[in-house]
């Protein structure tokens, strides 16, 4: 959780957690006649007792007199004055100080003109806990915005005047939100009063930088703290309206709260860190509100995690998210109804982490402890998850095949029994799996080989196929 920032400025503490590459990086400028600054969010994160995941460094240096001063630079951004500096296997952002024009397109000024002010610089930012700077040789902050008081009440304010800090670039709406997630902060009534009035500004925004927000605020400690902020500025509906209509949508009696809720408490329960598995947790549900139907008395949705699996393909296909990530997602909404008994037979198991994948098992049963955490009336207890997490360690410690890669052997040995190369090959090799999820010591050269002699004579090969129970494409 956030610190409270309720500690006093103590300049010598701060410059012991600054990497050395850092401050090498200022005296090298300060060598050549620069002022320095740590700004941004790297300050913010000190003053709260956080670790900086990335180290900002403004100068009244110019871009050009800052290149000469190291041997390897990367102008990642030379029109906005940025450089990127590797340093002592790091990597520091230096920034000439700069004011700014319009913002035409929502995302960039028209114009940049540099100046040798720091305070200056400060009345472009978007927040005053984002709009301080130190010079880290010296002992006192730049804080015309008051920033440090906002950290220290916990609290997100916009710098100056808010309607039109957003009006230059909207994604500050979903950034404001994110940093009242993250931080767990409360939002300044008038800066949460213009989120709301210019909600729709965030149509203008590419769907890849809101994609990258609304990651952040997954990955917060109480996600459900920023969607619900997002829901209440009229945000939700533009990023998520899946999510957004599942509100009010009554469940069975084995569920406290509607689906909307209930898929916020699950995303709350999954674990920190994992994108993956919160992002299924959040959308595992997503189809209630299209399969709810009324029987005797009570709702039942019957295949919405078919359903759902569609729907969250083309939800993180809108979204524009990795193929990696749309494929692994689905595939756990798909699976997320498995329910393990103590009675499966360890061929049952073999069979479950056949169709789940192993790598994915971890992740299905994280899944499956998020939702009933979610869901607030069922029993909590997860016995028989961990007993099943302990069934397939034991399928991985016999070296059982789980598919036909496993098998001992493959398509050449069947072609040297006479069948002919086609698919009837692949028919041959899957029934063999079978039974080898049946009993693995037919898993020999030997015994596989009189199996398929046997299914060869009898024709199998030439036999129309089951249909595959595989996740859905969309």
């Amino acid at each position: 959780m956030a610190s409270k920032a309720d500690r006093t400025f103590e300049p010598e503490r701060l410059r012991r957690e600054i990497p050395h590459g850092a401050m090498e990086i200022i005296a090298e400028i300060a060598k050549a006649g620069g002022q320095t600054y740590l700004v941004g969010g790297c300050l913010r994160d000190l003053l709260l007792g956080r670790s900086p995941k990335d180290w900002d460094i403004a100068t009244d240096l110019r871009p050009d007199q800052v290149k000469p001063l190291f041997r390897k630079v990367h102008e990642v951004g030379v029109a906005f004055g940025t450089l990127i500096v590797p340093w002592r296997g790091g990597a520091y952002e230096v920034t000439t100080l700069r004011t700014e024009g319009g913002y035409s397109d929502s995302r960039h000024p028209d114009e940049v003109a540099y100046t040798d002010q720091i305070g200056e610089d400060l009345k472009r930012r978007d927040f005053t806990i984002n709009a301080m700077a130190w010079n880290p040789r010296g002992d006192q902050i730049e804080d015309p915005f008051n920033g440090a008081r906002d950290l220290r009440e916990q609290r997100i304010r916009a710098v100056g005047d808010p309607v039109r800090r957003f009006e230059e670039d909207a994604l500050r709406l979903m950034r404001a939100v994110r940093f009242a997630s993250q931080l767990e902060f409360d939002i300044e009534e008038e800066t949460w009063q213009a989120i709301k009035t210019l909600s729709e500004g965030l149509e203008r925004i590419s769907v890849e930088r809101i994609r990258d927000e609304l990651n952040l605020i997954l990955l917060s400690n109480r996600p459900s703290r920023g969607l619900l902020l997002l829901q209440d500025a009229g945000l939700l509906r533009l990023v998520l309206p899946e999510l957004e209509a599942c509100r009010g949508v009554e469940q069975n009696r084995f569920h406290a709260h509607d689906v909307f809720m209930h898929s916020l408490y699950a995303i709350d329960a999954a674990p920190a860190g994992n994108l993956d598995v919160r992002l299924a947790a959040l959308l595992h549900d997503i189809a209630k509100p299209d399969t709810r139907e009324e029987r005797n008395g009570d709702y039942t949705f019957y295949a919405h995690q078919v359903v759902g699996a569609r729907k969250v393909g083309r939800i993180l296909r809108r979204l524009r998210y990795p193929n990696d990530v749309r494929e692994r997602v689905t595939h756990l909404v798909y699976h997320h109804m498995f329910y393990y008994e103590p009675h499966w037979t360890d061929s049952a198991v073999r069979r479950f982490a056949r169709t789940v994948g192993l790598d994915d098992i971890p992740d299905l049963i994280q899944l499956r402890l998020a939702d009933m955490a979610g869901n607030k009336r069922k029993s909590s207890d997860t016995r028989p998850l961990q007993a099943l997490l302990s069934r397939v360690d034991e399928v991985i410690a016999k070296d059982t095949a789980l598919s036909v890669k496993d098998l001992a052997i493959g398509g050449r040995e069947l072609m040297e029994l006479g069948l002919a190369e086609g698919p009837g090959i692949g028919r041959i090799l899957r029934a063999l799996l079978e039974k080898v999820l049946d009993d693995p010591d037919v898993n020999t050269p030997e015994a596989l080989l009189d199996e398929a002699r046997a299914l060869l004579e009898s024709g199998y090969h030439l036999r129309p196929e089951p249909q595959s129970s595989e996740t859905p494409s969309e």
